[in-house]
């Protein structure tokens, strides 16, 4: 076990203290003594929005260098910013939809210019596409806009998930010339057919390669050199840069300045996790150095804010193994040869698999995710679910029609979950004059939410209503995500969840598939909660004692989500 592997040994034991263990077994003994306010990545309800198209805060920063609303639909830059996102959290819109982590797309200063790949013109709305690691986009706001708006959701117990990109530059444009060749690769264009054939390519064309693979000493871009005296900060990025190469030991080839760029925005904000972009697609031991660093950062980040108490959850690093499901199990097959991204960094890697999965029945997803996501051999590791995505064209519901059964199967779901922005409001997925994963990046539909306007069936505020008692009946519950399932009943579908980790003690009890017209109703408590605790029912709000075995509460409608309140 070498140094990196030790420590990250040591990591995955402090997070399994806050994780249930995979030998857990459910005891008929057991009884809920307990519910605090415990947080775990095991149970983390992600809210993953384009930094552009969710809230526009600030109109006078819409349209930045010479961009245009000119490309082809849903390809222009269309307002949204950190200015907006800061806004949402501070209405509370995250906090009544029980999120507990937000991801927001890079936010990076992007090219100025457009290019076209075959879907028309198109401007780098969606931050892939870096030119300058070390600023962020100007479209997007100012360092003081983003300072507040990590404050806002640190202030809320949100943490931020920050969109690391290091496997590519932006595409070259008539305004944003090439990289240097030295820093990156122009072909061959993947063929997906093997590792090398997955890793030493470019993902299309005219998107330069990042040498990853490199150990060899490389200068600056003459581009960048320039922009940053013309910004004035030429000096402190290359005394910066000293420091980290004389601290490290790296060469200076590209990697290293990236891992050290990437990083850098983690030490200055205290970000508390990543999402590693395209991770399949580099060497995997890049991923090791880039997770070192990021713990440093966070770290020292920590250690200088005497003055304030953060939590101090683990750090936090999910992959993008496109393609890579929970049934795979640890690794991910090139075809030619399989790579445990686990063992190089992560300890999560996002799973592509419940969109499929949740077209089965509740007990027959629920039960299967619980057994993957205990077993023995993923301890300490979490995937990440999701069932819409930002790049993703065969999402579980494309039509939104099953909003509600989305919502369901996903926030009950064991392990942590993804939600992508409008989800929870059935935001189109299918955009008239939209070309491929434009399509997936409407604007958020914010003004049909106001209106309450009606979709396939269920009014908008409705659909978002549900979305809201299931999140926060999960975010009040570790038992949700990160214990243990078991069926009970079949009809109506019943199953409890129970936590228990020595200290923490929490258990949960479900009802699905009940009448949509609301009644009192009592439910046995299946010996969970001793006589005379105090209970919610989270989706209509009402609480009650056990008595005799059984709780019994007015209103219950469509299903009932029973726990102990904080």
């Amino acid at each position: 076990m070498n140094t990196y592997q030790f420590r990250s040994f040591l990591v995955y034991v402090i997070i399994g203290l806050c994780a249930c263990s995979p030998r857990q077994k459910i005891e008929d003994s057991f009884q809920v003594s307990n519910n605090p306010n415990t947080f775990s990545w095991k149970n983390a309800t992600v809210y993953f929005l384009l930094t552009d198209r969710f809230a526009n805060g600030d109109t006078t920063n819409d349209l930045q260098y010479e961009r245009l609303p000119d490309g082809a639909v849903l390809r222009n830059f269309m307002g949204g910013d950190f200015k907006g996102i800061t806004q949402k959290i501070q209405e509370g819109y995250f906090d009544k939809l029980g999120v507990n982590a937000i991801w927001f797309t890079p936010p990076v200063e992007q090219i100025q210019h457009y290019t076209d790949e075959g879907t028309g013109k198109t401007y780098a709305y969606h931050g892939y596409w870096a030119r300058d690691w070390t600023a962020l986009d100007p479209n997007f706001g100012t360092v003081e806009d983003f300072a507040a708006c990590i404050a806002a959701a640190h202030s809320h117990g949100i943490k931020i998930m920050w969109d690391a990109v290091l496997n590519h530059t932006g595409p070259v444009t008539s305004l944003d010339t090439q990289w240097p060749e030295e820093w990156v690769r122009t072909s061959p264009k993947c063929n997906f057919q093997d590792l090398t054939g997955t890793v030493e390519c470019t993902l299309v064309e005219n998107l330069p390669d990042i040498r990853t693979d490199s150990e060899t000493p490389v200068e600056l871009p003459s581009f960048l050199l320039e922009k940053w005296k013309n910004e004035g900060r030429l000096e402190k990025e290359l005394a910066e840069l000293d420091a980290f190469f004389e601290r490290t030991g790296y060469p200076r080839a590209p990697k290293y300045y990236l891992v050290k760029w990437l990083t850098d925005w983690i030490r200055e904000y205290g970000i508390d996790a990543l999402r590693v972009d395209t991770a399949k697609h580099t060497e995997a031991d890049v991923w090791e150095i880039l997770r070192e660093e990021a713990e440093l950062a966070l770290a020292e980040w920590r250690a200088s804010q005497d003055a304030r108490k953060e939590d101090e959850a683990p750090f936090f690093m999910t992959g993008e193994v496109y393609g890579y499901s929970i049934h795979s199990g640890r690794a991910y097959d090139y075809g030619d040869q399989k790579v445990d991204f686990y063992d190089y960094g992560f300890e999560s890697l996002i799973n592509f698999g419940l969109k499929e999965d949740a077209k089965s029945s509740p007990e027959k997803l629920f039960m299967q995710y619980s057994e993957i996501v205990n077993a023995p051999e993923m301890e300490g590791l979490i995937p990440l679910s999701y069932l819409s995505s930002h790049d993703d064209g065969s999402p579980f519901d494309v039509n939104r029609e099953k909003a509600l059964e989305a919502g369901t199967k996903l926030l009950l779901a064991p392990g942590a979950i993804q939600i992508y922005y409008g989800d929870e409001t059935a935001r189109p997925l299918i955009v008239e004059g939209a070309q491929g994963d434009a399509n997936l990046r409407s604007f958020m539909n914010w003004e049909e939410l106001d209106q309450n306007l009606e979709r396939n069936g269920n009014k908008v505020a409705e659909i978002l209503a549900h979305w809201q008692k299931i999140g926060r009946f999960r975010q009040e519950h570790i038992a949700v995500g990160a214990g243990i399932h078991k069926k009970v009943a079949d009809k109506p579908f019943t199953f409890i969840r129970i936590y228990d980790n020595n200290e923490v003690k929490d258990g949960v009890l479900c009802i699905l598939d009940l009448s949509d017209q609301a009644r009192a109703q009592s439910f046995s408590v299946h010996g969970l909660f001793p006589e005379g605790t105090l209970l919610r029912e989270y989706y209509s709000g009402s609480t009650a004692e056990v008595q005799s075995g059984k709780v019994s509460f007015e209103n219950i409608q469509r299903m009932a989500l029973i726990g102990i309140p904080k």
